[in-house]
């Protein structure tokens, strides 16, 4: 098991960017390469400015329920949402970075879970934040009843 990344609130953003961003093809269209980060990552990811040829963390996948039938955050606040993402390490269920509140990635950092799949529906992808890289997440997670929708 790998251990998760330590993170610790920053006031702004900082001149850098996180690495943990998606790329704009899995309809995150706000991000184009790494985007700007209120996080400081502590030891700071460096040489993760590119993708990585392979992934460390498919030890973390695992079959999971999922937390919510929507963007768990959203559906306690009424906030809308775009796409779904699920944690492969615990099942939280949040919205992608083209949502407002870009919760899936929030968790990541909260967390350090690394991987999350497509879920709405399920799109048959995965994406590793740490390596930045697509993964093979096996069989998708099935959802647990129609997805409430807020786009």
């Amino acid at each position: 098991m790998h251990s998760a990344p330590s993170h610790r609130q920053r006031s702004g953003s900082h001149p850098g960017t996180c690495p943990s961003a998606f790329p704009a093809r899995w309809g995150d269209a706000t991000v184009r390469g790494p985007a700007s980060c209120s996080i400081q990552h502590s030891p700071p990811f460096e040489g993760l400015a590119t993708l990585a040829e392979t992934c460390t963390h498919l030890d973390t996948i695992t079959e999971v329920t999922p937390s919510a039938r929507g963007c768990e955050e959203c559906l306690r606040t009424g906030s809308r949402w775009v796409h779904l993402r699920i944690c492969r390490t615990c099942g939280h269920v949040g919205c992608c970075d083209s949502s407002p509140n870009r919760h899936a990635t929030a968790h990541f950092h909260t967390t350090g879970h690394p991987i999350i799949e497509g879920y709405d529906p399920p799109e048959g992808w995965g994406w590793c934040y740490v390596d930045r890289i697509e993964v093979d997440v096996g069989q998708p997670t099935p959802q647990s009843g129609p997805i409430p929708r807020f786009g």
